[in-house]
């Protein structure tokens, strides 16, 4: 009954996270003057179409997609409800906005306008952050990735952007970090990868074996997380629809072999397996933000911040779960009824993702 009563809230939060599991929460921008010395000023947004769905009803037609006619028909729409809350300045006075347009990508939306501005340093403030999630960033890359990326919050809403040929901000990689930071978050926000790895920690063996499995599941989905965000691998909405449905297919296997199996030898070639699908999960993400030239630092930081995520749950589990092994029946009973959870939650997860 025990444990039952603390298996409870773990259903729910499982539960809670199958619409978030793989969200994209972040808007990619560029902003450039051209020529450099020039008053015509360029502007590049792009993101997700159900990101842009929170900002204003894109959908025109109802249809459930967002289409190149439902831009066209919100072209108004998108002057007052996106443009009209990134305002451009240069060197504090406002600059003017010519013109705007629209175009539906594969896993995208592709945003552009051009500005007029008088003569001085950008600064762009995304006010339409407070329309959305806190959750949610704007990365801003920059000149053909001379500097880096820079990060905008709902705290911290405008960006000063950099000049052409600026030298680049001290320190490695700038705005590695911030991709660091949002590869942690998506593990630990990930609740399906959380609930994949605590299942094959239920039953992981020796320290040896554990480490096997760790290593298995991250060359693999550093593997195809790289193919893909690097477009050697294509990822549309409906195969995307499928890795989804996958992922929630691997998390019913191994809570299931849990259940039935008492000897689990080939749990890192399974893991290595399931791996390559999780990482193109984790390649959905990225692929939705049109990171063009800065696909390869966001790769390189965000793989670097799911591993991290990643270590982390393993070395906070791991001695729980080693405490547990040393006494039989409570591992057990830990194992049926954890396992029984994260197979439910796959199984909800596979439907919703089916549906």
């Amino acid at each position: 009954m025990r444990m039952a009563r603390l298996a409870a809230p773990l259903v729910l939060l499982l539960g809670a996270g199958v619409a978030r599991a793989h969200d994209a929460d972040i808007i990619y921008a560029q902003v450039r003057r051209a020529p450099a010395d020039g008053p015509e000023v360029h502007a590049l947004l792009t993101m997700t179409a159900s990101t842009l769905s929170l900002l204003l009803p894109a959908d025109a037609d109802g249809d459930g997609d967002i289409s190149q006619a439902d831009l066209d028909a919100r072209r108004a729409a998108l002057k007052v409800g996106l443009w009209d809350a990134v305002p451009l300045t240069a060197a504090g006075a406002s600059c003017a906005r010519k013109e705007h347009s629209a175009r539906r990508r594969e896993s995208y939306v592709e945003l552009t306008a051009t500005f007029i501005c008088p003569p001085g340093p950008l600064r762009q403030t995304f006010t339409v952050l407070s329309l959305l999630p806190s959750n949610y960033k704007v990365v801003l890359g920059t000149y053909g990735g001379e500097g880096g990326q820079l990060f905008a919050d709902s705290r911290q809403p405008s960006v000063d952007i950099p000049e052409r040929g600026a030298a680049p901000a001290s320190g490695f990689a700038p705005g590695f970090g911030g991709w660091v930071q949002l590869g942690m978050k998506h593990i630990f926000e990930g609740i399906d990868h959380l609930a994949f790895l605590l299942a094959l920690l239920l039953v992981g063996g020796t320290l040896k074996r554990v480490l096997w499995m760790v290593t298995a599941f991250t060359v693999a989905h550093s593997l195809t997380l790289g193919a893909t965000a690097l477009g050697f691998i294509l990822l549309d909405p409906e195969r995307t629809r499928w890795v989804e449905a996958a992922i929630a297919l691997s998390i019913i296997y191994v809570a299931a072999e849990n259940l039935v199996l008492r000897q689990h030898r080939h749990r890192a070639l399974i893991t290595f397996l399931f791996g390559l699908v999780h990482g193109f999960g984790f390649a959905s993400v990225l692929s939705g933000y049109g990171l063009g030239q800065q696909v390869v630092k966001g790769l390189l930081g965000f793989n670097l911040g799911v591993e991290l995520g990643q270590a982390v749950l393993v070395v906070a589990l791991l001695p729980i779960m080693r405490l547990i092994q040393r006494r039989p029946t409570a591992h057990r009973w830990t194992v049926r009824v954890l396992s029984s959870v994260i197979l439910v939650a796959g199984g909800v997860w596979l439907v919703e993702r089916l549906g």
